[in-house]
């Protein structure tokens, strides 16, 4: 059983009585998925929607050639699949467990009951797929105006932010990530991705931004480089999430 004082946290839920959020648990089953496996197709009927519990899920789209293309990772808390939410009946990317997995599962044909009943959730739903679509845009323009090294620097600020913890030399990232999931956040070739990883391990002042296994990226000196007028304090207290305030273009390693 969950602790539903911790369940009450997700942002999802947020607002709603504790009764409530009891009432809407009841409705719901818990599934646990092992790591790689699938949770939806792409394409597939749209039967549910979940909430991540905890471990990570990476969603996928495939294109016309055949090629899947990570988009984005999901982190404990999150809603995903809710197709029901946004009016369309099919899934519009894959999602598989990229870590074991506990997830919270509703058919999707409660949707707009709970909704109705709970206005809260469905508002929360709707915070959610916006930041998602901001997020988008903000890659969309990336893509046009930004060099990869640019890219690579906001791709790894991001996943800092959603999977990752602090440790003594950083930040770890939490999920099993390839070079090849990098590229693709960052709208990068693989050949590209790996070269900036290289340069971000060796930097010209001696700092390492990332380690040799790609496992841990060291924040701090990241956010330096995305803008070095903006130091940041020795004892790691770092805002949560910063691209947005730290321009791309004076990063001083490569855009300067």
């Amino acid at each position: 059983m969950f602790d539903l004082t911790e369940i009450a946290k997700f942002d999802i839920f947020a607002g709603l009585a504790f009764e409530d959020l009891e009432g809407l648990l009841a409705r719901s089953r818990t599934i646990r998925i092992m790591k790689k496996g699938e949770i939806f197709a792409q394409g597939a009927e749209a039967r549910s929607f979940f909430v991540l519990v905890d471990g990570f899920v990476r969603a996928t789209k495939t294109t016309g050639e055949g090629y899947e293309v990570t988009v984005r990772y999901v982190s404990p808390g999150e809603i995903f699949g809710a197709a029901a939410a946004i009016g369309i009946d099919h899934y519009p990317a894959a999602a598989a467990a990229v870590t074991d997995a506990t997830i919270l599962r509703w058919p999707s044909s409660q949707w707009s009951i709970l909704a109705e009943r709970h206005p809260v959730l469905a508002t929360n739903a709707l915070r959610t797929v916006g930041s998602r679509l901001q997020d988008a845009h903000s890659r969309v323009i990336e893509l046009t105006n930004e060099e990869v090294e640019c890219r690579m620097a906001r791709t790894l600020l991001r996943l800092a932010d959603r999977v990752g913890r602090k440790v003594d030399e950083g930040i770890e990232i939490e999920i099993p990530l390839r070079r090849q999931d990098v590229a693709q956040l960052a709208g990068t070739t693989l050949h590209s991705a790996s070269r900036v990883l290289s340069s971000f391990g060796n930097d010209r002042r001696g700092n390492s931004l990332v380690d040799k296994t790609w496992d841990h990226l060291l924040k701090q000196q990241l956010f330096w480089h995305s803008d070095n007028s903006l130091p940041i304090p020795a004892g790691g207290e770092n805002p949560s999430y910063l691209p947005d305030i730290f321009a791309c273009p004076h990063i001083t390693r490569t855009c300067s």
